[in-house]
């Protein structure tokens, strides 16, 4: 079962202010890590363990689309320890994804792209109020 998106792709903002970026890391966090639920699991997963079907080439892909988000925070001028840990969240999934066969199992489990967006937006939530939503 999937649910529709949360947002209109073709209506993505293109903007480097602080609202384009939020609303782009939510879309490719939504993207990666939450498009369809896993019946009877009752568990989000997005493209980044759909090509784990993919040995070596699909968990790359998924790294480098990863990556887009932790450019999209050196965009925002974020720390370098904060670049680091997120940095450090891709290559780690990137690596659990690497397991013969076993890959996808720790990437549903390990979500490098959730984390980095959690770390995207308490940085946009203290440096940039005003951007801030408030979720339900």
């Amino acid at each position: 079962m999937s649910r529709a998106l949360p947002f209109d792709p073709a209506a993505l903002p293109i903007g480097r202010d602080p609202l384009s970026v939020r609303r782009r890391v939510e879309a490719m966090e939504h993207l990666l890590e939450g498009l369809f639920v896993v019946p009877g699991l009752n568990r989000r997963i997005g493209l980044d363990v759909i090509l784990d079907a993919l040995p070596v080439a699909g968990d790359t892909i998924g790294a480098l689309l990863g990556l887009y988000m932790v450019w999209e925070a050196r965009n925002l001028h974020m720390s370098k320890f904060q670049i680091a840990r997120m940095v450090g969240n891709v290559g780690f999934d990137w690596l659990l994804g690497l397991i013969p066969f076993l890959g996808a199992v720790p990437d549903f489990f390990f979500r490098s792209n959730s984390r980095n967006l959690k770390i995207i937006l308490r940085h946009l939530d203290r440096h940039f109020p005003a951007v801030a939503t408030i979720r339900g």
